[in-house]
């Protein structure tokens, strides 16, 4: 029997697949209220910006997001659930309602997804999203002492164990860690994912999407994209890739770089271009996918989707772009000594 990595990896062999856009830009455009977030819930803080609430208050919403998603091809689907956890919620005072929103917004997904593939046949997968938290493994919040962390190891991934367990019990097949600007913290997701797998006694398969901070190519802790793949490889990702960060002009240099050493699918969903001084983006849907199809067209990548400042039109624009083209071919590396810490280092076997 195929599992939901094997059915994926079936898929993205024969044509290079689609991935959603973001829920951020999608929710600023419905223009919604301190009440609209809230709803009946009795929470003491304002909630206004508190998106992964909107699972519970506003399903029909974040349904719509995600058929209009749909509508414009994509067949990977992440949930809204980028700050679902207990670290992020607790700035809204909604650490308890952190397994109800995965739980609601997994559910979501699931129903949009599956009556998509009843319509027509097509397979779409359902990605468990898991941002990076506002708290760091690798680097101190404080100048003076270097040493110190506000959480730890077994902490983070207790945080994301609690979120993953929601997902999978609201129906996701994929659990997605994205935008990592600290490896460390995506290693404690993985860590959970792992341990969550265990518990189901099946797998539970994860993608891995990394974030830079410059365009030097490197993320907040500091590592290159070649040391961000040495750094996870072992937990033999279904992806590996780049998000947010820069337009697809500027991130080309680090796709091409990822893409020739990663022996996994290559997923990449770029910003809208870079943000304009009001902070908003401008670069068109035609824009993005000329771009886009332009990685196609040089074996690129795998998947490819959109994040912040796209909207279900560049999605579309990217679904015609690389339409016809081929999937990058997986490179299958030679044996070798691979090491990271924040730069990569191989030694021939």
């Amino acid at each position: 029997m195929m599992t939901v990595a094997d059915t994926l990896r079936a898929e993205a062999a024969k044509r290079i697949l689609i991935k959603d856009g973001p829920y951020g830009t999608a929710i600023q455009g419905l223009g919604l209220q301190e009440a609209d977030y809230k709803g009946t819930l009795d929470l003491p803080m304002d909630q206004k910006g508190n998106n992964d609430l909107l699972n519970l208050t506003r399903p029909d919403d974040i349904a719509g997001v995600c058929d209009a998603y749909i509508a414009a091809g994509a067949d990977v689907l992440a949930t809204n659930t980028f700050n679902a956890n207990r670290i992020s919620q607790a700035d809204y005072g909604a650490e308890h309602l952190v397994g109800d929103i995965n739980r609601a917004a997994a559910r979501i997904t699931r129903e949009c997804a599956d009556r998509a593939t009843a319509r027509d046949g097509r397979p779409r997968f359902v990605a468990g999203s898991l941002g990076p938290t506002n708290k760091t493994l690798s680097l101190s919040p404080r100048v003076s002492d270097p040493g110190y962390r506000e959480v730890d190891f077994d902490g983070v991934k207790a945080v994301y164990r609690e979120q993953i367990d929601a997902l999978v019990e609201g129906g996701v097949d994929i659990i997605l860690i994205e935008t990592v600007f600290d490896t460390l913290n995506a290693k404690a997701a993985a860590f959970a994912a792992a341990e969550a797998g265990e518990s189901l006694g099946r797998e539970l398969p994860v993608m891995l999407s990394m974030t830079l901070t410059d365009l030097s190519g490197r993320n907040l802790s500091g590592q290159t994209v070649e040391a961000f793949w040495h750094s996870i490889r072992h937990v033999k990702p279904l992806s590996v890739g780049l998000n947010c960060s820069f337009g697809a002009t500027e991130l080309r240099p680090h796709v091409v770089a990822l893409a020739r050493i990663a022996d996994t699918l290559v997923q990449v969903y770029p910003n809208a271009g870079l943000p304009n001084d009001l902070g908003a983006y401008d670069e068109a849907p035609e824009t993005t996918g000329g771009l886009v199809g332009d990685w196609a067209a040089t074996g690129l990548i795998n998947i490819v989707g959109g994040c912040c400042g796209t909207t279900p039109a560049h999605i579309a624009a990217m679904a015609e772009a690389v339409k016809g083209k081929p999937p990058r071919v997986v490179p299958h590396p030679g044996p070798a000594l691979r090491l990271a810490g924040i730069d990569a280092v191989s030694f021939a076997a």
